[in-house]
């Protein structure tokens, strides 16, 4: 954790507004992308995120400001997803909507064809293996944080991480295949 990082949260405990905000700004974007892939609803997702903040802002003085903090966060984030996701209050979200957040989180290597089936088919995953692979590749946290993140083994995260770059690739053959076979 930086030292800014590290500063801003102990001023948080202190009650300084002006830190939740720097907290809030630094991750509220983030946490939105990853909440809105989680319970693929982006209305929901703003419920979620405001309620992680509510819940960091809450619990910031059981913070071990020695630990990184961004784990800590996605944890919350990731426990408050699964409270809404048990909720039943899951909808569908349109492909196109999943598409403008890949565009807006910077993601121009593919094209919009392109990004759209990969989205489709990682939106097809289960939770089990769509979770983690959001979490190391769009977060870019390490499997060992992921673990954390998730309450899992690493060696768990790692078999999940496997499992999913293969369905990836065997799902993307299948699509390349239809494509040029005229199907």
């Amino acid at each position: 954790m930086t030292e800014e990082m590290r500063d801003t949260i102990l001023k948080l405990r202190q009650g300084d507004s002006g830190a939740f905000r720097l907290l809030f700004d630094a991750y509220a974007d983030k946490a939105l992308r990853f909440a809105s892939a989680y319970v693929r609803n982006s209305d929901l997702a703003k419920d979620i995120v405001q309620e992680t903040f509510i819940r960091v802002y809450r619990n910031i003085g059981t913070f071990d400001v020695e630990k990184p903090f961004e784990p800590w966060f996605y944890r919350i984030l990731t426990n408050e997803c699964l409270r809404y996701l048990g909720r039943g209050k899951v909808v569908e979200v349109p492909l196109e909507s999943v598409e403008n957040q890949m565009a807006y989180a910077g993601n121009t290597a593919y094209d919009i064809e392109e990004a759209g089936t990969l989205t489709e088919i990682i939106g097809n995953l289960e939770d089990m293996y769509r979770i983690p692979l959001i979490l190391m590749y769009l977060e870019g946290f390490t499997e060992q944080e992921v673990a954390k993140i998730l309450d899992l083994n690493v060696n768990t995260v790692k078999s999940r991480l496997y499992k999913t770059r293969q369905r990836l690739r065997e799902a993307l053959a299948r699509e390349e295949g239809e494509g040029t076979d005229g199907r």
